[in-house]
């Protein structure tokens, strides 16, 4: 008996969230297929013009531009950003630096601090149950 090994696939919005594009600026050939785990790494190490025109320029999806600004996607949401933005949107935002984005980014940098206080706690914890 031999095995028979299916091809992963995976939808249009997984493969394009892996990637970093907003879906509805891909070409439409992208967006109306599925897409393999063996498409999905050619993608990765070979970008095509277009998916690097997209992460280069945008429009960008929230992840993609909580990330450029430095806060979390909530954060965009309080600060009124729900729809994708271009970089040079984002540059333009980084630039006005408005209120809410100056508040977002010291919550994210307080959160950042509290995360790596507690990997600390919990390591040292950890140290000290293997010595005991």
């Amino acid at each position: 008996m031999t095995s028979h090994q299916n091809t992963q696939t995976m939808k249009p919005a997984t493969a394009a969230k892996k990637l970093g594009v907003y879906l509805e600026s891909t070409p439409a050939k992208f967006q109306e297929g599925v897409v393999s785990r063996t498409e999905l790494n050619e993608l990765q190490a070979n970008p095509p013009a277009w998916l690097q025109e997209l992460r280069k320029n945008g429009p960008h999806p929230r992840p993609v531009v909580a990330s450029k600004l430095g806060v979390s996607i909530a954060g965009l949401a309080r600060g009124g950003i729900t729809e994708p933005l271009t970089t040079e949107q984002i540059e333009a935002l980084k630039q006005e630096f408005p209120e809410w984005l100056r508040k977002e980014r010291a919550t994210q940098a307080e959160v950042r601090k509290e995360t790596a206080r507690i990997k600390e706690r919990d390591e040292e914890r950890a140290r000290r149950a293997q010595e005991a």
